[in-house]
């Protein structure tokens, strides 16, 4: 009998202290600072010159409850939170089944967020899954609840929930969706809408319309359940295919959000820019973005693979003399993978790598025309190993050839010999100063691309190349704001030397050659098709593997790289190198159109010689001659190794 007194006196004491901290919780709340609805969770993203191109978590225009279709309110209610107009932020009974169906199916199979508490999740820009995060969403549930109505919790929610396909916001998604305004959607216009927040990228009507309409008829059956809709009314539900809209008036691009992902991402990087600001207000995000680059680079793309669906690509213009990041592309289609391969993937870079390679060469006293003997070799090492790379379609001029040529063959024998004979580290250690961040072997392929860098990093290599060797950290964000235009962060430009700028001109001036006919021999330069279409000088390097195509290049003010590939690894087709070479040049020509043709100044102490282009001579009397540039003083050298 004292036991079960004991227990009863502990319980009340428990149930009695719960409840003095509940209540405390909810008096604390009342009296914290009421949450700005109409700016929660709001993010602008401007272009260059502070056109807005993106706005996230809110609408333009915040529309009211009343101008929402019924139909709509009444499908997302009974989906997402059937006890929405009873509860107090949090539904109990939902929460105790939930965990029940935890411990009996060993898994989630059940969610028990009410549409506060997803309110809320939508105002930051990460959803971290700590247990400070927790906490912080049930009192920020708490504060939401005691400060505003029902109505205006849900407004608010609709107004800022993703929806897919970049549109946030019941408004935005009804127009791009379905061309209307939300309140004139249809039954079933607004059920197939009311589904999709679940799972934005795989849901939404235009990334996959069967998924779609299968969600939109749990939707039905939930309103069914809850007394919204009768079984005749759900039964005659999408018997006939739904006209989809999905154009906006303005950025109707399929790429774009590959950009505003990547600066949503660098924005959680920026220690200035507090993520618990999201709470009572926005942000104005400022970029490097370059809508005419995009849209070229974009256009250019899809002219040439937008008929295929074995290959994907990635993309990125890049303002070389200030690290701006202008375009970027991470996938043919956003709608149907949002996976960003110019930021998350790792692929051989082949050839591509070799420019750094010859720059180490320059660097370490040769010089354009050094020779090296091009013919089948295998390389012995110690413990019995070897090495016997190949060049394309085994094509070896069986003679001397120039640094030059080498670049414009991109004949690998040249390439592995001179970074067995500069000594391997030359090229690790060039890379690393150039900016490459990724972890590189000291091994014979290096020269050969057949370490897996990502876009960005590699990029960021090229950067420094293209600007001659001033580093400058690549970038999408130059400036943050908040709603009220106080500056939270504004990016410097530093300039790094780190790269010699006579080497970078004399390495910049060889990548011409590989669409430069004075190199037709045995071979043919790699780019010598694209040359005819060149209205002026460009540093290009091309790169293919078994599994991936690489077109990099640039002039003094524009960066562009190229990635062709399949995303499982397997090899690629003929056409990969052809897509990607054909993308690059012509969103080049295209995006300089009618711009000043501009090209690297020659430095004071850096000379030009007439030689032939395949051995280095100076005999003037062949059709291969072409400038060779050295440091004066190093005209003649003529350092050979075979």
């Amino acid at each position: 009998m004292k036991k079960l007194k004991l227990f009863f006196k502990i319980s009340f004491f428990v149930f009695l202290s719960f409840l003095v901290l509940y209540i405390g919780i909810y008096v604390y709340a009342f009296f914290s600072p009421k949450l700005e609805l109409t700016n929660l969770g709001k993010v602008f993203i401007y272009d260059q010159n502070e056109n807005m191109i993106y706005q996230g978590s809110g609408s333009s225009d915040w529309i009211s409850l009343d101008d929402i279709s019924t139909n709509l309110k009444n499908a997302v209610i009974s989906v997402e939170d059937k006890n929405f107009y009873s509860h107090h932020g949090f539904d109990y009974l939902r929460i105790i089944k939930a965990f029940l169906s935890l411990i009996k199916n060993q898994s989630i199979t059940e969610g028990a967020s009410t549409i506060s508490q997803q309110y809320i999740k939508n105002m930051y820009l990460t959803f971290d899954q700590t247990w400070f995060r927790k906490i912080e969403e049930a009192f920020l549930t708490i504060e939401l609840e005691v400060h505003y109505s029902k109505d205006n919790i849900l407004e608010g929610y609709l107004n800022t929930i993703n929806y897919g396909e970049g549109n946030y916001g019941i408004e935005d998604a009804s127009r791009y969706y379905f061309n209307k305004s939300s309140k004139d959607l249809t039954l079933e216009e607004a059920i197939m809408l009311a589904g999709i927040p679940k799972n934005p990228s795989n849901f939404n009507p235009v990334s996959d319309y069967d998924e779609c309409i299968k969600r939109a008829k749990i939707v039905a059956k939930t309103m069914v359940k809850n007394g919204y809709l009768t079984e005749k009314q759900e039964q005659s539900l999408f018997q006939n295919k739904i006209e989809i809209y999905g154009k906006r008036t303005q950025n109707n691009s399929q790429m774009i959000m590959y950009y505003q992902d990547a600066v949503l991402n660098e924005l959680e990087q920026i220690k200035e820019v507090p993520k618990s600001l999201m709470e009572s207000g926005g942000l104005k995000i400022y970029t490097a973005f370059d809508m005419d680059a995009e849209k070229t680079m974009e256009e250019n793309i899809l002219n040439e693979m937008g008929n295929q669906e074995e290959l994907e690509v990635a993309s990125m213009m890049i303002n070389p003399q200030t690290g701006g990041i202008m375009a970027l592309s991470g996938g043919l289609n956003y709608a149907k993978s949002q996976y960003n391969r110019a930021t998350q993937a790792k692929r051989q870079v082949g050839s591509t790598m070799k420019p750094f390679l010859y720059y180490a060469a320059l660097e370490n006293g040769l010089v354009s025309s050094s020779l090296f003997k091009s013919e089948a070799t295998t390389f012995n090492f110690a413990n019995n190993q070897t090495y016997s790379p190949n060049n394309y379609n085994q094509i070896y001029a069986n003679k001397d050839i120039t640094m030059a040529a080498a670049i414009a063959y991109s004949d690998n024998i040249y390439a592995v010999k001179t970074h067995l004979f500069l000594g391997m580290e030359a090229l690790v250690n060039t890379a690393k100063k150039a900016g490459i961040k990724e972890d590189l072997p000291e091994n014979p392929s290096l020269a050969l691309g057949t370490t897996e860098l990502s876009m960005l990093d590699f990029a960021r290599g090229y950067q420094t190349l293209a600007n001659n060797g001033d580093k400058m950290d690549l970038f999408f964000i130059s400036r943050v704001e908040d709603l009220e235009g106080n500056i939270l962060y504004k990016r410097k430009l530093k300039h790094d030397y780190v790269l010699n700028s006579n080497d970078c001109f004399i390495l910049n001036e060889m990548l011409t050659s590989t669409s430069n006919s004075a190199f037709n021999d045995y071979t043919t330069p790699t780019a010598l098709s694209l040359a005819s279409r060149m209205s002026r000088k460009y540093a290009l390097k091309t790169g293919t593997t078994l599994t991936d195509s690489w077109s990099v290049g640039y002039t003094p003010n524009l960066l562009m790289l190229v990635w062709i590939g399949n995303d499982d690894a397997n090899e690629i087709n003929n056409k990969a190198s052809q897509y990607g070479k054909e993308i690059w040049l012509n969103t080049m020509e295209n995006y300089l159109e009618n711009k000043e043709e501009n090209w690297y100044q020659t430095p004071t102490n850096v000379i030009s010689v007439v030689k032939n282009a395949i051995n280095g001579e100076t005999d003037l009397s062949t059709k291969n001659n072409t400038l060779f540039y050295y440091v004066k003083g190093s005209e003649y050298t003529n350092e050979k190794s075979n």
